[in-house]
Parts: structure tokens; sequence; C-alpha cells
């Protein structure tokens, strides 16, 4: 059993920055393959960018070159650092972790994951 716990959403300013974290307790954090998800109001829920055990980062075309995955083996945490923020970055942001011994092909599948967090809420404004 893993226990995700985001924090750090809020609100910004278009062209603004925010940096999530997501603290992860239980099972052996470094063996997780770690995502990000974010889900806007009357949309479905969408990749955002992951990070496999072995550091490999994935991004959605949509935050390549503005948003940077992280992760911190020794705290148990995974960061998302979202810099430019644009309006459309509106949403709830959830952290997943993923045990697949196959996640570098099924990175971007929500149903890749065993467990998430609650998720965190980030509005940026115009």
């Amino acid at each position: 059993q893993v226990q995700l716990v985001e924090s750090g959403g809020g609100l910004v300013q278009a062209g603004g920055s925010l940096r999530l974290s997501c603290a992860a307790s239980g099972r052996s954090f470094s063996n997780l393959g770690m995502g990000w998800f974010r889900q806007a109001p009357g949309k479905e829920r969408e990749f955002v960018t992951g990070i496999s055990s072995s550091g490999r980062t994935y991004y959605a075309d949509s935050v390549k070159g503005r948003f940077t995955i992280s992760r911190d083996n020794a705290k148990n945490t995974v960061y998302l650092q979202m810099n430019s923020l644009k309006v459309e970055d509106t949403a709830v942001y959830y952290c997943a972790a993923s045990g697949s011994q196959y996640y570098s092909s099924k990175y971007s599948t929500d149903a890749s994951y065993d467990y998430w967090g609650q998720g965190t809420q980030v509005t940026v404004s115009s």
C-alpha cells in the first residue's frame, strides 16, 4: 500500500510558477514509477508527466519545455515544477504511483497507476 499526499497548489497569474510536491509513504518509493495527471472542469483526466524508477522522464506535448518532473528518493517525494503557466493549465493535479514493470511503455495511461493522491488545485488567472 502506498499513500500519496500532494501539496503546493494555489492561485497564480499567467506566466508565473508553482512547484507541486507529492510525498509518498508505504511501499519502497524508489521502485515506483511516478506520474502527475490533471483534470480540468468538464474534462477528462489527462497525463501531464511521469518519471520512471530509473529517472527517465516523460511529458505531454502541452507542457514540454514548461514543466519539469523530478524525484528525491531519499525524501520519498516527487516534484512538479511548473513555469510559464497558462490559464489552460488550471486543473486539479493528481500524483500517482505505478508498480508496473511496463511503466516505460504505459506511463501515460492512468490505468497503469495503482495509487493516487487526493489532488491539489492549481488555478491560473489571466
